[in-house]
């Protein structure tokens, strides 16, 4: 199942987000995460569960137009990040294949804690931004995990790996092919470029993420 999470901070546009969702997302469960229900609303989405400790959405008073029993309301004093908090959720609620939508810009610890929910076990699968199409693709999910898109003919692409390693990926159409990289803890692939506009990149063994310029998907 596809869950997908609006969060605070900067996402796409409205109307990227909500062709991002026609077109690649089937029936998803959405979440809004405190003032990623700004978001969600914004996109044209009624979340299926909002949570967090609410103290970020714009008009609070809107939150009595959903079921209470869908609104997860914690302490301000937690443990954990709203964003972190709906990521588990969704997680709970069966969610195999997690999106985040939002989270760029503003604080970079906010930023960094998104980032960090990329090395966990269970893990997100995207995460966009304003600027940025970010994919996580993993060997230990499928023999050879793929990541095949289509963008602007020129368009960078960089990889980092995640996880503990070992690490082995192969690309095809890329300007500078993965193959034969011996990576390594901290090693990453900065501006790569799809030559064509359409590339794929293969996780032969561990982690990688993937980040492509969100203005230069193809839409």
């Amino acid at each position: 199942m596809l869950g997908i999470i609006f969060t605070g901070g900067q996402g796409p546009s409205p109307q990227i987000a909500r062709r991002l969702i026609e077109t690649e997302a089937k029936e998803p469960l959405f979440i809004a995460a405190d003032s990623g229900l700004d978001a969600a609303e914004s996109t044209g989405v009624k979340p299926d569960w909002i949570i967090g400790d609410m103290d970020s959405i714009e008009d609070p008073s809107r939150l009595a137009a959903f079921p209470q029993e869908r609104v997860i309301r914690h302490k301000k004093d937690k443990d954990y990040t709203d964003t972190e908090l709906a990521f588990m959720f969704a997680v709970e609620k069966g969610a195999d294949n997690i999106w985040i939508i939002g989270g760029g810009g503003g604080r970079i610890d906010h930023l960094f804690g998104i980032r960090s929910l990329f090395e966990r076990e269970i893990f997100p699968r995207r995460w966009i931004t304003e600027s940025a199409d970010i994919h996580c693709i993993d060997a230990d999910l499928a023999t050879a995990d793929k990541l095949c898109r289509r963008v602007e003919k020129g368009s960078t692409v960089s990889v980092f790996p995640l996880g503990d390693g070992n690490w082995e990926a192969k690309s095809s159409a890329l300007k500078w092919q993965l193959e034969g990289v011996k990576w390594e803890r901290g090693l990453f692939g900065l501006s790569n470029v799809a030559v064509d506009g359409d590339f794929s990149i293969t996780a032969q063994a561990g982690r990688f993420m993937v980040i492509l310029p969100l203005s230069d998907i193809l839409r």
